[in-house]
């Protein structure tokens, strides 16, 4: 049985997106599951796109996202190199041993002539003009220094057919398969052409890629047939959908894996909810681990249909993961964003993460969920309102009244010394401690909703803040 061999090979020309993320983790997960070989190969023959530093960022999602290679441009193997540009002279060797067996042929047509070629319904097709050059005639002008492409040359007539393991038989008729070019004017082979030369050479068994490559996959077949190498197996993805009818573009800035890492998001919630997009498991389980992805990836289980992006979807996954982190690992991830605070060097951060790790679901949360605690305002008295608890501005006084002089003398200040006095005042005027603790939140934070209750507020504030606002929110009740 032939071992397994996927590869990525993404081109270099900006962040990663998640169509081209999920692409990886697919491969990465065939691989893995078959005991076979992960390939990373970077396609940069397209130099007019080419982004510096693309490369570095490729590394660093995939690492980021937990998928490792067996071969690529830094690990190395026995295929490389690894990087289409470093392979430029083989391409045009494997180009002319192609006119020579009758699969492609040198086209010397100028621009003027192809903009010529347009029929009725304004569609541009070449029409194999340079096929019946004669060979004197070529080297001529080859001699001369003409400028040149090289095409593949289609048949015409019959069908061509492969079985994908996703969308099963798949026949194109030969008609429509255009003479396109493998090695453009400037010696630099097209995606379509370093492809297939490069899968060959590196004996990639299984190819995934986007279904938008079903169509084409023919007229990388009949590369294939006229070198008379073996065929891959093929496996399409179907898209990544914005909404009912636009995908997600890298090009128009959609959704790529760093800009949801600055947001917050933990790198396995990405690829947890990356892999369901497209791949529904057998069974109701949906967070996954990058070991558990491996063990049930299933191609049974890939979509004829696209899938739509829900990012509210990823945010409840990711608050599930979030939930799940040990607190010092939590604390790892929420500092940067405490720091972003208000709270910057004033409170502290580890009170706040308590409270905040089961109430979250993104890091980038944080800023907004404890700045409030900073913008301690004039409090109207209509917040004090509470029809629940019979609570008005005159009760919230008199709760004020009383609690004040025990936070005042309380020589521990710590949750559990407060809760004593939130109850003491309490039975001292036969009231609901529910009232006393809402009033308090209140007067302490100058908001209804908090992520604790007044006891952590208090905490949090420390007794000479605490003190100071109770006073200062009495003072505002009594219109002084």
């Amino acid at each position: 049985m032939e071992k397994v061999r996927t590869r990525f090979a993404p081109s270099p020309t900006g962040f990663m997106h998640v169509g081209n993320l999920r692409s990886a983790l697919y491969a990465f997960l065939y691989a893995r599951q078959n005991n076979g070989d992960f390939i990373l190969r970077i396609e940069d023959t397209d130099l007019e796109r080419y982004v510096e530093g693309a490369v570095d960022v490729i590394y660093s999602t995939l690492k980021q996202a937990g998928i490792t290679f067996d071969e690529g441009p830094n690990e190395g193997g026995a295929y490389g190199p690894y990087v289409q540009s470093e392979r430029k002279d083989l391409y045009l060797k494997y180009a002319k041993e192609l006119i020579v067996k009758g699969g492609a042929y040198y086209c010397f047509c100028d621009k003027d002539r192809l903009d010529s070629l347009v029929d009725a319904t304004g569609i541009k097709r070449y029409d194999k003009h340079c096929l019946s050059l004669s060979k004197e005639e070529i080297q001529t002008r080859l001699d001369r220094g003409d400028k040149y492409v090289i095409r593949q040359n289609m048949p015409t007539t019959g069908v061509s057919e492969y079985d994908d393991m996703v969308f099963g038989h798949i026949a194109i008729p030969n008609e429509e398969l255009e003479d396109q070019v493998l090695i453009k004017s400037d010696g630099m082979p097209t995606y379509n052409f370093a492809n297939v030369v490069d899968d060959h050479l590196m004996a990639i068994t299984h190819v995934i890629r986007g279904n938008e490559y079903l169509s084409s996959t023919p007229k990388y077949n009949l590369l294939y047939q006229s070198f008379g190498w073996e065929l891959p197996h093929y496996m399409h993805l179907t898209p990544i959908m914005k909404d009912e009818t636009r995908k997600l573009s890298k090009r128009h800035g959609d959704a790529n894996f760093d800009d949801f890492i600055n947001k917050g998001y933990l790198p396995e919630a990405i690829v947890n909810y990356i892999a369901l997009l497209g791949w529904s498991p057998k069974g109701t389980q949906e967070k996954f681990t990058m070991a558990e992805l491996i063990e049930h990836f299933d191609v049974k289980g890939l979509s004829k249909s696209s899938s739509i992006f829900d990012e509210n979807k990823m945010r409840w996954l990711n608050g599930e993961y979030i939930k799940e982190l040990s607190f010092d690992r939590f604390m790892t991830y929420a500092t940067p964003y405490f720091e972003k605070s208000k709270i910057k060097g004033i409170y502290d951060y580890q009170k706040f993460g308590k409270l905040l790790q089961s109430r979250i679901e993104i890091f980038s949360e944080i800023p907004e969920k404890v700045d409030f605690i900073v913008d301690f305002k004039q409090i109207d008295d209509e917040l004090y309102f509470n029809k629940k608890l019979k609570i008005d501005a005159s009760i919230a006084r008199i709760v004020l009244e009383k609690s004040l002089p025990y936070f005042e003398n309380l020589q521990i200040w710590n949750e559990e010394k407060l809760h004593e006095v939130i109850l003491k005042t309490a039975s001292d005027l036969e009231m609901k401690s529910g009232v006393i603790y809402t009033v308090l939140r209140i007067a302490l934070t100058a908001v209804v909703v908090t992520p604790g209750g007044s006891v952590e507020m208090a905490d949090i504030l420390g007794k000479e803040e605490s003190v100071r606002r109770i006073r200062q929110s009495l003072l505002w009740l009594k219109n002084e």
